[in-house]
């Protein structure tokens, strides 16, 4: 079994949240956002549920975080909905919320990792366009400029966006995420507008001197489902959309020419003057890996022409194969590509599970094989070179997971949505024995 002991001196191990997933939107001044919009429509969340109250963390927030005491930092969201519920207008009992937060973190002996973004679009703003307007990278630097106004001076590392992938793609091709669209001249203004905003909030946290900044991407392994021609070109264009697109931007200003087949014809004019801004130095990039993708080509359907293949390994609750080598694999490939000495963080690693709680009792060992042999990868990774700094699981709490609402349980602690009992799992036991200092 691996233990602290098995890492470098001052890796960081910790557990990972997003605002609108845990707090409750319905208090505090919080403003609606694009997610209240999506899970209004019929059949868009599962249950019609929403994050109206959630797990109701805006409330119990010390308690959560004593749940992480021992550990040595935990990464949280602000949400931008509760900070400016109109977009624009500050609300002061959301700033005073999270300067709360921060202090009850830093008070537990925690370094608190701040994203930014995760997810949480003012709906005022969605109604202007959102992600497809170019007003967004002002809109997102002035959020920014609000927030580190009122906890900068306390927070250990920011991150701009939580997986721009997530932001752009999913939620503006294939609509699975709010807005909800399926648009290919939306989802690349998305796609390159994204970035352009995570290039402006990094230069106005430049320009204030605010220390240790970066960005979370989501990346899965991709493969083709056999080596002919056409299936190998499918997955090289599903790599360059999925995992190819942001870090390439980020690391060395460029598009993958993959991608830009698809997407250049949309995209806004003047696209490649931006992209000098968005590859200015990272100081860390996070990574998210859940899972694989095997990809087919799909030759009767619009571009990319894609079409995901079935794997025959064992699958978490939310459907996705249970594949670490893919961790240790992407963790070798963006060192030799993209990132060399780079710091790395795996901010979010993960699985999904059935839990059920008995007698007081969650019994979830698949959970626990996930993470030891997902740090295995990391470590084997490290020991190839990739400098890995720290890893948090995915997540601290059961929670509002989008568009499957409160089915898919990924937490380290079980919460009764209608009692709001927090039981922590046999997995949140053996992950503090094993990683807590």
């Amino acid at each position: 079994m691996l233990t602290r002991q098995d890492f470098p001196e001052g890796f960081l191990f910790g557990a990972a949240t997003s605002a609108y997933q845990i707090e409750g939107s319905d208090f505090g001044g919080c403003g609606p956002s694009h997610w209240d919009s999506f899970a209004a429509r019929k059949g868009k969340v599962a249950n019609g549920d929403t994050g109206a109250r959630a797990c109701d963390h805006y409330h119990r927030y010390g308690s959560d975080l004593d749940l992480l005491r021992g550990l040595d930092a935990y990464r949280f969201s602000t949400n931008w909905a509760r900070v400016l519920p109109d977009g624009r207008s500050v609300n002061q009992a959301g700033l005073d919320f999270y300067d709360r937060l921060v202090d009850a973190i830093l008070a537990r002996g925690l370094r608190p990792f701040l994203t930014l973004y995760h997810w949480d679009l003012p709906a005022a703003l969605a109604q202007k366009g959102g992600w497809t307007n170019p007003d967004i990278a002002r809109w997102f630097g002035d959020y920014t400029e609000v927030v580190l106004d009122r906890i900068g001076d306390r927070v250990a590392s920011v991150a701009t966006l939580n997986e721009p992938w997530c932001v752009a793609w999913l939620s503006h091709f294939l609509g699975q995420h709010a807005p909800g669209l399926s648009d290919i001249g939306a989802a690349a203004r998305a796609m390159h507008y994204v970035l352009v905003a995570h290039a402006e909030s990094m230069q106005r946290m430049r320009a204030r001197g605010q220390q240790n900044l970066g960005i979370v991407l989501n990346f899965e392994h991709v493969q083709s489902h056999d080596n002919t021609a056409e299936n190998l070109a499918a997955a090289a264009r599903s790599d360059a959309i999925f995992n190819r697109w942001f870090v390439e931007a980020l690391t060395k200003g460029t598009y993958p020419q993959a991608a830009l087949q698809g997407l250049q014809p949309h995209l806004p004019a003047g696209w490649q003057d931006d992209l000098a801004l968005i590859a200015r130095p990272l100081d860390w990039l996070g990574v998210n890996y859940y899972t694989r993708q095997i990809v087919a080509a799909d030759p009767g359907a619009p571009w990319p022409a894609t079409r995901a293949i079935s794997g025959t390994l064992p699958r978490t609750d939310m459907g996705w194969e249970v594949y670490p080598q893919g961790l240790g694999a992407l963790l070798n490939r963006l060192t030799d590509d993209y990132t060399g000495k780079l710091p790395i963080y795996v901010t979010e690693n993960g699985m999904a599970r059935a839990d059920h709680c008995a007698q007081g009792t969650i019994n979830d060992p698949e959970r626990w094989r996930f993470i030891q042999d997902h740090l295995a990868q990391v470590r084997q990774a490290m020991q190839n070179g990739a400098n890995v700094k720290g890893y948090f699981y995915w997540s601290l709490l059961d929670n509002y997971e989008w568009a499957f609402g409160y089915d898919k349980r990924f937490g380290l602690v079980h919460v009764d949505f209608d009692t709001l009992q927090r039981t922590p799992k046999q997995s949140y036991h053996r992950y503090m024995a094993a990683f807590a200092a």
